[in-house]
């Protein structure tokens, strides 16, 4: 039996309401991506420029508190984010993050 002109037109709707929350949400979440990136590029500057290497080697050497949060520290997780950050806007076709 083919669907009734009204179920049809309720399935559309549900897709249209969806498809509309979901750019929303989108949209909400590429904006604070867009306002992260000075923060995230002083996070680079700060993995690139030297003054990681000078913390990680003085947290190495047990001059950093045992219960300061460090992750930033790790050999992977600015880089990871990095380069997440730079595969997102790739896939957006943003040549310029």
């Amino acid at each position: 039996m083919s669907e009734s002109r009204v179920d049809r037109i309720r399935k559309m709707e549900t897709i249209l309401d969806d498809a509309n929350r979901a750019i929303d949400e989108f949209e909400s979440t590429y904006e604070k991506l867009a306002d992260m990136q000075k923060k995230i590029k002083k996070l680079e500057e700060y993995y690139t420029g030297g003054q990681w290497l000078k913390d990680y080697e003085a947290d190495e050497a047990g001059k950093i508190p045992a219960d300061l949060k460090r992750g930033v520290l790790s050999q992977d997780a600015v880089s990871d984010l990095l380069d997440r950050n730079r595969d997102i806007f790739k896939l957006l076709g943003k040549k310029d993050i």
